[in-house]
């Protein structure tokens, strides 16, 4: 393959910057759990793969400090990380959260990394954990799909370091100026964006986190747990509910939301889903956009026509909203840090959103990691180096994600409620009370 631009895109520029200005962002965490015994030279065949396609690559500073960045490759960590004390089954989802809190860094590095903990009772738990400013969801899953395929991908970036200094200032200052017309363009975007979303934004600024040094002995994981259905208990609730996986899992959402606390003065759930925009050969770390969704909870345990049709009109309206949040994305590199953090609130959305992502059904080979199918496929996004004190101050968060693959569809559950107590104790009775009340009995729980 020919090399491609190393430039990063304005949306990748704004992620990145926004996680030097927060000091935290999104990490995108796919687990799998065997209990069979794991395959180490597959796994390492998977890890050597993993660093030869979207996931090879770290973050270069621009030469100028207003300068878009650029890619460089970079194969990965030397080895897969492999514990060397089992572990219990019961439990193991601790494990995976202890992962979370291993640094990832799309500059410094380790970018991505590939953990394994052996089991008592046999089989291993693998993960893979990685930057939101390398690779979003489907990106991520695509890596994974090819790696696991033997496939690699030489997207021809350059080694770190290969520009002298002069060479950066000028190629940087030339590529400055070749995307003025495009800050034009994203200023007067900016005006409309403003103009239209004055009141959302006066609602939501106030959650933004003040510049402070984030207290690493006070970091903390958002309680999770995972559950799996079987594909035709799955299958059977959505049709008799009329309608399809993504309903369900939206009506899902909702009730939570409800149960939380997470609706608006008319008793509705804002649910916020991640679009990809991802094309055959897309190098872009985030080729998405986003969705809103209000949907009112009431009812949706017997019903998701409603549901449905809402999802339907979102989808329908997306290429006008999307041109509206995108459009001042050009002015990433000209975003100073103190605003970056003031935006925060507003990039959150008004009230008090659900995260919702939904990847649907996935490719066999995203599901063996080692060669083999794993057991248990687990989907997280969660946030990097975050406090009780920054979740209380943006309202907590509620964010589910689900997959789909070897007769199971997985759903993840993590929220923080403003205030406390969080455990994981107390999330796990109304998220059953919730499956329960959709006729859904999970066949496994982590």
């Amino acid at each position: 393959m020919t090399g491609v631009d190393s430039t990063l895109a304005y949306i990748d520029q704004g992620s990145f910057l926004g996680l030097r200005a927060l000091g935290r962002g999104p990490l995108a965490q796919y687990g799998w759990v065997y209990e069979h015994p794991v395959d180490l030279d597959g796994l390492r065949r998977f890890h050597h793969n993993l660093g030869r396609g979207l996931l090879g690559r770290r973050i270069e500073r621009s030469a100028l400090p207003f300068g878009r960045d650029h890619w460089v490759a970079w194969t990965g960590p030397d080895d897969l990380d492999l514990a060397e004390t089992p572990r219990p089954f019961d439990g193991i989802l601790d494990w995976f959260d202890e992962q979370l809190r291993i640094p990832i860094d799309p500059e410094a590095g380790p970018s991505w990394r590939l953990a394994v903990q052996p089991l008592i009772e046999g089989g291993a738990a693998v993960t893979l954990i990685g930057s939101h400013s390398v690779c979003d969801g489907l990106a991520l899953n695509l890596a994974i799909k090819q790696a696991a395929s033997g496939e690699t991908w030489d997207l021809g970036y350059p080694p770190p370091n290969a520009r002298t200094r002069g060479q950066a200032l000028r190629q940087d200052a030339a590529e400055f100026v070749r995307a003025v017309p495009d800050f034009a363009k994203a200023i007067a975007a900016a005006a409309r964006l403003a103009k239209s979303s004055l009141g959302e934004f006066k609602s939501s600024a106030g959650r933004s986190t003040p510049p402070s040094k984030i207290d690493d002995t006070a970091l903390v994981t958002v309680p999770s747990m995972v559950a799996y259905f079987d594909e035709d208990q799955w299958q059977s609730r959505m049709e008799s509910l009329g309608g399809t996986s993504n309903s369900l899992f939206a009506g899902i959402a909702a009730a939570l939301g409800q149960v939380f606390g997470r609706v608006d003065d008319d008793g509705k759930v804002r649910l916020q889903f991640p679009v990809s925009e991802r094309t055959e050969g897309d190098t872009r770390a985030n080729a998405l956009s986003g969705m809103t969704v209000m949907i009112d909870p009431a009812g949706v345990t017997t019903s998701l026509q409603g549901v449905r049709a809402e999802l339907k009109r979102s989808l329908a309206a997306l290429s006008e909203s999307t041109f509206d949040l995108l459009g001042p994305v050009a002015l990433a590199p000209l975003i100073p840090p103190g605003l970056a953090r003031g935006l925060e609130g507003m990039a959150l959305g008004a009230g008090a959103p659900v995260g919702c992502s939904n990847l649907g059904k996935l490719g066999a080979p995203v599901n063996r990691p080692d060669g083999t199918d794993a057991d248990y496929l687990l989907l997280r996004q969660i946030e990097s180096r975050t406090t009780p004190e920054i979740l209380d101050r943006l309202g907590g968060t509620l964010f589910l994600a689900s997959g789909q693959v070897n007769g199971l569809v997985s759903v993840s559950v993590a929220a923080w409620r403003p205030g406390g107590p969080n455990t994981k104790e107390l999330l796990t009775g109304p998220v059953f009370q919730v499956f329960s009340d959709f006729g859904l009995t999970p066949t496994k729980v982590l």
